[in-house]
């Protein structure tokens, strides 16, 4: 099979498309005049969380809102405030450059709260806005900023999550120089602290810390308020939060833990039951389990949970409870999600929203039995929607309407046989303006994890190729491997112990079967993900480098040996992953590596990633780099992102990426191939809408609304 590199079809004469793209600085055809374009992700809006008031009457939502690198400072994308009313209709409550997070209301649902730096806050402080407008007011700050909170049941006390400041005496020895890292010892514990709130509803007096063991998270009041559930982890390391954190019940009034809960492994949310005799967690089945998913319950006294679902395939998200007897959860089953009710007794599942169209994401329940929902779909991102006791879900926000004026591609869903008789399933987004009879590029894209899944939603983001690809000509195939979550403990138990085997011939196998289908062409397959997306990226491109024309490998990992020693989560690699040391089996480890491999190469291969990435550590986008371009067997790139962690965060590092990744694909399976593209991007966009002027008038129209129905901006 040729390669991109070998092919000597691509390097046929350009044809005139290729030279009026190469003037807006892509090696390929432009986007279909009414496809999805980067600069339209760039611009993509999404609702976040939902919190419906006490009396279920009105819904107070984020919205993340892009930053316009050209147009104000880069940065992360904001966060606004809106509240949907008894009728539906949304309006903006905070809006503008601001970073609005863990919204809640006050019981008396007088007020939505939220975090918010502002001023003169030392990190986010407590702010409370009444729901019938006014100025949002400082109810509570601390030093180094709080991480999250709840308000007991009668609004008297706030509980809230902290980090444990540095003493002043070492603040001024570093200042003076004496700065010195002692590696993993630094820690300091996230507290839980408890403030008392006044008539006039701001805090009053110092709050009081309550000694506990650890480091706190998951934070939730009893319905009594005579109890708080809180995780505890040993330290407040990120392998310890993912892999220690035990549910202890604790006094408010003097910190004594009164039950301990023996959950297993990972752990998700935790809800009380209204009567405050039992708790609902989402977590894993054992400390080998992937991913929590299990829905268990327990007494509030402490001891080992009880799992409601045992042998569930699929993995719930989210647990809350409709009675003192019943519990609510959403939960995902292959590529859908579904809403369910279940008896704590047992039972069969009562299913609310069985599979549909929609991806849910978020929940939060109304008077009478209803609930408002975050989903997505294969035709827009996270909106808000409302659903009736038996009734069918109503959307209720429209963050993006200029979609409409696009052309999307079709998505299915696809399932095939792997070579070993098991069935995956994947996501298929098909050319747009699909030619019956013709073959495409495929792009395979892979999500990381593996403990991680597609849902068949929106599938277009900066880093995934989605719709914008399709509209380019490709096709765009998304697989949920064996080792995915969706499909219950057993199914992401499958890639264990057994790194780039099985778990990375289904992708393989995944485009056998889109060959055979007769849409992809065999010779222009691209392969692509993030984290262990990018360490199938790099495997493709080595070790599987006859069957891939083009890789862009994200944040991956390319050394098996290396991986454990320089990860912020090595305890998680070996009890979820790899399930055995290195020192175990050291060549085990280096044959699984993509770096052992590199003289098989043949696959033009793009790298990207962040500096300040703490889970895989920059060094193997390095090491991978540089053998690649030591043996200049095809061309390598590697193009880092100061500053950017595990996937970037800042909106022109996220276009950058978009940009790059795209243009190396069109290269290699549309274009001319042979010699990397040019280093240098123009970021200018086509014509056609995006973020210039279309997007500067439809901001500006809707800014102007935004004006007469604001309630607050503090226009930072």
């Amino acid at each position: 099979m040729r390669t991109a590199a070998t092919d000597p079809r691509r390097f046929a004469p350009i044809p005139i498309l290729l030279l009026i793209a190469a003037l807006l600085g892509f090696a390929a055809p432009p986007a279909a005049a009414d496809g999805l374009t980067p600069w339209d992700v760039a611009r993509l809006r999404s609702v976040g969380d939902v919190e419906a008031s006490p009396d279920g009457q009105h819904v107070a939502y984020t919205l993340s809102v892009q930053r316009n690198p050209f147009e104000e400072e880069n940065g992360s994308a904001w966060r606004e405030l809106h509240v949907l009313g008894p009728d539906g209709t949304s309006r903006p409550y905070v809006s503008g450059q601001v970073a609005i997070g863990d919204v809640s209301w006050t019981p008396d649902g007088r007020a939505i709260t939220f975090l918010d730096e502002r001023g003169d806050d030392d990190g986010d402080a407590l702010y409370a806005l009444p729901l019938a407008g006014g100025e949002a007011r400082r109810v509570l700050s601390h030093d180094g900023g709080i991480d999250s909170y709840a308000w007991a049941p009668d609004g008297r006390h706030v509980a809230f999550l902290a980090d444990e400041q540095e003493p002043e005496e070492a603040e001024e020895m570093e200042e003076k120089g004496f700065d010195a890292e002692i590696f993993e010892e630094e820690w300091r514990p996230t507290r839980v602290w408890i403030a008392e709130i006044g008539d006039d509803g701001m805090a009053k007096g110092e709050p009081r810390v309550l000694e506990l063991d650890g480091s706190a998270s998951e934070l939730s009041w009893s319905p009594a308020g005579d109890r708080i559930a809180v995780a505890l982890a040993p330290t407040s390391l990120i392998d310890d939060h993912y892999m220690s954190r035990r549910v202890h019940v604790v006094d408010p009034t003097n910190g004594t833990v009164t039950g301990s809960v023996a959950n297993p492994g990972k752990l998700g949310n935790v809800a009380w039951s209204p009567d405050g005799r039992h708790l609902a967690m989402v977590s894993a089945a054992d400390l080998n389990d992937p991913s929590e998913g299990r829905l268990m319950v327990v007494p509030a006294s402490g001891g080992t949970p009880r799992d409601l679902l045992p042998g569930y395939e699929g993995h719930v998200d989210q647990v809350a409870w409709r009675d003192a007897s019943t519990i609510l959860y959403r939960a995902s089953e292959r590529v859908s999600t579904v809403v369910a009710t279940l008896d704590v007794d047992g039972g069969e599942p009562n299913v609310l929203l069985p599979a549909g169209d929609v991806a849910w994401s978020d929940m939060a329940q109304l008077a009478g039995g209803g609930l408002v929902l975050v989903g997505e779909s294969a035709r827009h991102p996270d909106e808000v929607y409302r659903v009736t006791d038996g009734g069918t879900p109503e959307r209720l926000t429209d963050s993006n309407p200029w979609l409409a004026e696009r052309d999307l591609a079709a998505q299915e869903v696809v399932t095939f046989e792997a070579r070993d008789g098991l069935e995956i399933d994947g996501i298929l987004i098909r050319p747009l303006g699909e030619v019956e009879g013709n073959r495409y590029p495929l792009i395979l894209s892979v999500h990381g994890g593996p403990e991680a899944h597609h849902s068949n939603g929106w599938m277009t983001s900066y880093s995934g190729p989605g719709q914008v690809a399709a509209a380019r000509g490709f096709a765009v195939f998304y697989t949920n491997y064996r080792g995915s979550t969706g499909r219950g403990v057993a199914f992401s138990k499958l890639s264990q112990a057994d790194p780039a085997g099985l778990e990375f011939q289904d992708l393989v196998d995944a485009v056998d079967h889109l060959v055979s289908t007769g849409l992809v062409d065999e010779d222009k397959v691209g392969i692509t993900g993030g984290s262990y997306g990018g360490y199938a990226t790099a495997w493709g491109s080595t070790y599987y480098s006859e069957r891939f024309a083009a890789g862009v490998m994200f944040v991956g990992i390319s050394d098996k040996v290396a991986k454990l020693g320089m990860s912020d989560i090595p305890k998680e690699e070996y009890e979820v992953h790899a399930r055995e040391w290195p020192w175990e089996d050291w060549q085990k480890m280096l044959e699984t590596s993509p770096i052992y491999h590199v003289e098989k190469s043949k696959t033009p291969l793009l790298i990207m990633g962040g500096t300040a990435d703490t889970r895989v550590n920059p060094a193997h986008s390095l090491i991978l780099y540089r053998y690649l371009k030591l043996l200049g067997n095809a061309p390598v790139r590697y193009v880092r992102y100061p500053g950017e962690p595990h996937g970037n965060r800042k909106a022109a590092a996220r276009l950058d990426y978009n940009l790059r990744m795209l243009r190396w694909f069109e290269h290699y399976l549309q274009g001319p191939g042979g010699e990397a593209p040019a280093a240098d991007l123009d970021y200018g966009e086509p014509v056609a809408g995006g973020m210039g002027s279309d997007m500067e008038a439809d901001e500006e129209a809707e800014g102007e609304e935004m004006e007469e129905d604001r309630v607050e901006d503090d226009g930072r």
